[in-house]
């Protein structure tokens, strides 16, 4: 009896999902959903390729050291990164002396102790990136109501993270007359800007690189807004997994041993098991 109803039970489900399936492929047919805006004007990331990309690809330091520049003097006014200390930047090819300075640039809080009271003081090597803004009220006081995301792990957290950072911060641009004229209601609003790799199409962010030589990198390279986007992107791929390089060799190690040890496994099958008869 049991067995029956469980298999009632299982033909009761698979009929309704069968009918659930069928109902909504029809609907889907008939009745296809309205375009909008965000569907046929957003755009997948720019192509964009990094010297850590691929089974063998290894960080640029240079590159990350121009990237952290980009960072420090436009990102960090706005947006945090609360996952990376300053002592982390030695990877980077940064000096212990040079990562203390970097690290006093910074303002972090702290305690009086002599009165347990909070304050603020130089950042140390043992701190982290501080966030730009007290709290979440005062970030939306100053971003038009956003706050601004924790860029730690952006690369990781986002679709194609490296590509679409860098087709986000060069693609402001104005809206195309197309757009307004079949969606008129998607008008970009005043203080949001219009960038057609942004989910929605329109954001609270101001492009931030917004010309060539906003930064003045100290190896000479010219820093036109590409060139600096670009940085930045590889810059944010390192806080994102500062252990690539090392997974990526200790990949190519695991996958010497399996190769090893299968060979070794086949030739053990054929001088001692190959003969026996089962």
């Amino acid at each position: 009896m049991a067995r029956i109803l469980s298999i009632l039970v299982g033909l009761f489900f698979t009929v309704a999902l069968a009918w659930s399936f069928g109902k909504g492929a029809y609907t889907q047919i008939t009745e296809p959903p309205a375009a909008t805006a965000e569907h046929e004007f957003h755009l997948h990331p720019k192509e964009v390729h990094f010297a850590s990309d691929g089974a063998f690809g290894k960080f640029d330091r240079q590159q990350l050291q121009r990237g952290f520049q980009v960072y420090k003097e436009v990102c960090s006014a706005c947006h945090s990164l609360s996952h990376v200390a300053f002592r982390d930047l030695a990877q980077l090819g940064y000096s212990e002396a040079e990562v203390k300075a970097i690290a006093a640039g910074f303002t972090v809080p702290g305690t009086d102790p002599n009165t347990g009271e909070a304050n603020t003081r130089p950042g140390t090597p043992t701190d982290y990136f501080p966030k730009p803004f007290a709290n979440d009220i005062a970030a939306r006081a100053a971003n038009n109501n956003a706050v601004p995301p924790d860029l730690s792990l952006m690369a990781k957290a986002r679709h194609d993270g490296p590509a679409y950072i860098y087709s986000l911060l060069t693609g402001f641009t104005e809206q195309p007359a197309e757009l307004l004229k079949e969606f008129p209601e998607a008008k970009t609003p005043s203080g949001l800007h219009y960038n057609p790799y942004f989910a929605n199409l329109n954001l609270a962010m101001a492009p931030p690189l917004a010309a060539d030589g906003q930064v003045t990198y100290g190896d000479g390279t010219k820093s036109t807004v590409d060139q600096m986007a670009k940085d930045v992107s590889a810059f944010l791929i390192w806080t994102a997994e500062p252990k690539l390089e090392k997974r990526k060799q200790t990949g190519w190690t695991v996958l010497g041993f399996l190769l090893f040890a299968t060979i070794l496994g086949y030739m053990s099958y054929r001088n001692i098991w190959a003969g026996t008869k089962h």
